[in-house]
């Protein structure tokens, strides 16, 4: 079993995938401390996903990237980097003498390097095709595919809780959707211009 390790915890109805960069404004003066001790003592936290369906309690570690903007009544703009992700085992009203709460997580192993089969590849690069991205990184890790494709919160705890010698097929499957939908799309658009 891995080991479980106490960080601070941000609870929100958000589900960061690894490599994800997340926007937040935070105002209250909790995470307000909380922000502090990221950027001083360059320390990461968790985002626990406080949502009903998180019945395997994922959430992901973040790290602070920037500062975007520090308004005169405290609050901030600031954007952070999932890295990985973990399993909550205990939600603490407070880490150790702060205001913010903190969390017993088991982190994932998880290989955020591994890379698609040929066919998946091929099927993505179409996807990117459809939706005319021309330029584009290469190659593609799961994770970045499946961040492109901007899966809604139940498809992202549904791949993250997938076995990961199945998340490819996941992956292919919502490919094909959104594919199939995207040439839907066009042939609309053809027959809009014959009416």
């Amino acid at each position: 079993m891995a080991e479980i390790v106490r960080i601070p915890m941000f609870p929100l109805a958000i589900l960061p995938l690894p490599g994800e960069l997340v926007p937040l404004h935070i105002f209250e003066p909790r995470y307000r401390e909380l922000l502090l001790d990221a950027e001083t003592k360059d320390i990461g936290f968790g985002i626990y996903f406080n949502h009903d369906i998180n019945v395997e309690q994922v959430g992901s570690l973040m790290k602070l990237e920037s500062i975007i903007k520090r308004y005169p009544g405290g609050e901030s703009d600031i954007v952070v980097k999932c890295e990985k992700n973990f399993n909550l085992d205990k939600l603490l009203r407070n880490y150790k003498n702060k205001l913010y709460p903190g969390g017993d997580v088991h982190y994932w192993n998880t290989d955020l390097t591994a890379f698609p089969s040929q066919s998946m590849y091929d099927m993505f690069i179409e996807y990117l095709r459809l939706r005319n991205f021309v330029h584009h990184p290469e190659p593609f890790s799961l994770y970045q595919i499946a961040l492109a494709l901007n899966l809604d919160l139940n498809d992202r705890y549904k791949f993250l809780i997938t076995p990961e010698d199945h998340q490819e097929t996941f992956l292919v499957n919502r490919i094909k959707f959104q594919i199939h939908l995207l040439q839907q799309e066009d042939r609309s658009k053809d027959v809009s211009h014959l009416n």
